[in-house]
Parts: structure tokens; sequence; C-alpha cells
């Protein structure tokens, strides 16, 4: 048996169940709807009468939170309206950090301008790992575009941390992933400071987008190879010895200066009141940050031998200087060792010694004092200095310049010294 079924038939029957088909969803979303309004009304009931308030009150109530809502939500699709930024790894040829790590810090400081959307490590682990992307060598353009479009970021952040000789070259790139164009490029060049390799990061960033820079002695000590002494240019001591040689002029005034130019006979030295001094400076730091040091200085010296005299002597100083200048200031004890007698004045003003005065039959009318007497025994004598200087720089080479005073009852010394030493690494 045939049945013959024409297109016209076809078309038909299709028709017809369409028909059935839509007529049946419009009953259902009626019906829907229908039991909706029921539902919101039954609500609107309950909610007035647990708040005692007029349906048109709570209408208004859900109105005005569903503004909030919407404003919210304004808010937050204006933040994330921020340029997507891509960090993978960090090229690293040279240095203790692999290049994970080097991209985990590039992505900490790209973060921290502020500018950016950074796309988040873990979301992008994920969307490499689900296409089965390798990046174990993406530092191309070409790479890091394809990759850009996969991931649906703006911009790919790339480039290179790589000791070259003596120095660390920090050379980043952005790149833009809908035109494939490098749209900023910075490199910074900075001295073999591993440890200090997230400043680094940090001020080529802050170069590269304009942001201000990190104060600058921590720039300095990052990138002037003789600059001054410092915790960031010397990581691995937390004391940094800067010893050496000093050599200068004291000048002795008041009775001192006087006795000194006496004859001998007399108790003076038959000498100029002007004495070389040579000794050396052992100098301890024990605070090293920022623009200032504090230090401990000692210096062992010998005066006064150009004109035959030997006078040793010990200086114990607190110090503090200036990183950015050299300035240096210092105070502390002074120990010497000089020869001293007992004696008196007469009534002339002359100096005599104690055992001087022989009258048998009366008892000497003058007061004994002690003074300094080229005939007189070695003596211990404690005085306090006050120092102030600068330190000039010629490449290693520090030159320490140096005023100081000696305060005295019997006179004023001064002096002038200076000296030398080389920055140790």
């Amino acid at each position: 048996m045939k049945t013959n079924l024409s297109p016209t038939t076809l078309n038909s029957n299709m028709s017809s169940k369409e028909k059935q088909t839509t007529s049946t969803e419009n009953l259902l979303l009626f019906l829907n709807l229908n039991m909706l309004e029921k539902y919101t009304s039954k609500t609107y009931d309950l909610y007035a009468r647990l708040f005692d308030v007029k349906k048109w009150s709570l209408l208004t109530l859900f109105i005005a939170l569903s503004s909030i809502g919407w404003s919210q939500d304004s808010i937050l699709n204006k933040t994330s309206g921020k340029t997507i930024v891509t960090v993978l790894n960090i090229d690293t040829k040279g240095i203790e950090a692999k290049p994970d790590q080097m991209g985990s810090m590039v992505r900490i400081e790209l973060e921290k301008l502020n500018m950016f959307q950074v796309m988040d490590a873990y979301d992008v682990n994920y969307v490499i790992e689900k296409n089965k992307i390798n990046i174990a060598n993406c530092y191309g353009k070409m790479c890091l575009v394809e990759v850009g479009k996969i991931i649906k970021s703006d911009k790919m952040f790339t480039g290179s941390v790589e000791k070259i000789g003596k120095n660390i070259v920090v050379t980043f790139r952005l790149i833009d992933v809908a035109s494939g164009t490098i749209e900023k490029s910075q490199v910074g060049e900075y001295l073999d400071l591993q440890d200090d390799i997230q400043s680094m990061i940090k001020i080529t960033m802050q170069k590269m987008f304009g942001k201000e820079p990190l104060p600058e002695p921590v720039q300095t000590a990052l990138t002037e190879k003789n600059s001054f002494e410092n915790a960031t240019n010397n990581p691995d001591q937390t004391k940094v010895n800067l010893s050496g040689p000093r050599m200068g002029f004291a000048y002795f005034t008041g009775e001192v200066g006087e006795v000194f130019q006496m004859p001998k006979n007399k108790g003076g030295f038959d000498a100029y009141p002007v004495h070389f001094q040579f000794g050396y400076q052992f100098e301890v730091q024990y605070l090293n940050e920022g623009n200032n040091q504090a230090l401990f200085e000692f210096l062992p010296m010998v005066t006064g031998f150009n004109q035959n005299i030997f006078i040793p002597s010990l200086t114990i100083m607190n110090g503090f200087r200036n990183n950015k200048y050299g300035w240096e200031i210092a105070f502390g004890p002074t120990f010497n060792v000089t020869r001293k007698a007992d004696g008196y004045y007469d009534g002339a003003g002359e100096w005599h010694l104690k055992n001087d005065w022989t009258d048998p039959y009366s008892s000497n009318p003058y007061s004994i004092e002690k003074r300094v007497d080229s005939r007189g025994e070695l003596e211990f004598q404690a005085g306090f200095i006050i120092a102030a200087g600068k330190t000039f720089k010629s490449g290693k080479l520090n030159i320490p310049v140096n005023i100081y005073a000696v305060p005295n009852k019997d006179g004023l010394r001064l002096g002038l010294s200076f000296g030398f030493n080389a920055k140790r690494r």
C-alpha cells in the first residue's frame, strides 16, 4: 500500500505541529507569569503585615535597594575597566632567581603601580594548562601576542634580568596584543647586588611609567660603583670596616703651648707648639641604614716625634656620618701620657720645681701645683675630644679630612688630620 505525501502536505503537517508547540509554550508562559504575580502579591502582603507598612512603601524600598546594587555594579565595572596586563615568566641569566620567581616579583611591583588590572597568576596558570600552552621559553613578541589573544589580555609584560660582567641589566617591554607592537620599553643597569633585585625592578618600572622614583641614596647605592658605604652596596656585612692611616698636626694653646716653647732647664721642651701626628684609625659601623651611619672609631696616635718628643695617645669616638654627602661629626674620650711635675710659681711668676725650695728655716709660702714639665714623671691624663669632617672620594679611595678640638683648663688643643682608606667588598 502506497502513501503519497506531497510537499504541500508535509508543510501543512509541520506547520500544525509547530503551531501546537508554540501554543503549548505560550500556555506555560502564561501560567508561570500568573503564578509569579500571585506569589509576588502574597509576598508583598506578607512583608507589609510583618513590618506594618503599606505596599507602595515596600515597593519603594525594593526599588531603592535595587538602585544601590546597580550603582555598586557600575563602580565595580569601572574599576574592572582598567587595561588588563599579563606577566608570564621573566627571563633570567647569571642570577640565582628563576624565571617564574622573577615573574612573581615583577607582577608584585606592577600591581603596586595601580595603573593596570594585572591578571592573577593562578588564573594565568589555569588558562595555560587548559589550552596546553608551553610558556617555558615564551619571551619574544610573537609568542606573547599569541598567548595574549588566547587568554584575552590587552597587554603582555615581559623582559629579562641578567648579569653582564660586574653589572645586572634589567630590561622590560610592554607589548600591545591587538596591534602586536612594543608599546613601551625600559633598560636599567645596576651593580651586582642580587639581594636588591626587587629594588632594581621597582626603579626600572617607575622610570618606565613615569612614576616617582625611590630616594636618591638608594638609587645611587645601586648604580654608582664608588658611592659612599652603606647597607645597600655592602649587603653581606652589617659592620663595615673602613680603617686606615691618619696623620696631621696638633696645635697647643694656653699654658701648655707656652711650656713647649720654654727651654728645657725651665721645664719646657724647647719646641714649637705645632706637632706632627701619625696613627691608624680602626673604624667599625654599628648602624648602617638610609642616609646615615653610626660608628665607633678607635685611634691610637703618636704626637711630637718631629720635635724629638714622644706623646702616645688613644682616642675613642662615637661618630655619625652622612652617606649622601660624606659629612661626619664625632666625640668621645681621649687619653694620653705626658710628663708632669709638682712645682710652684714664685712672686715674679717664675716656675720652680717643688724641690727647688731649700730654706730649712721656713716653709714654702707658695702653693704647690702640678704642671707639664719635661723634668717630671710620665703621667696618664684624660680629655674630651670633639671632631667634625668630610670624606672626599676618588674612585674606590676615601680621603677623610677632619678638624678637632680638645678643651682643657691649661689650654685648648686644636688639630687637623687626614687619611685614606679603600672601600672593601
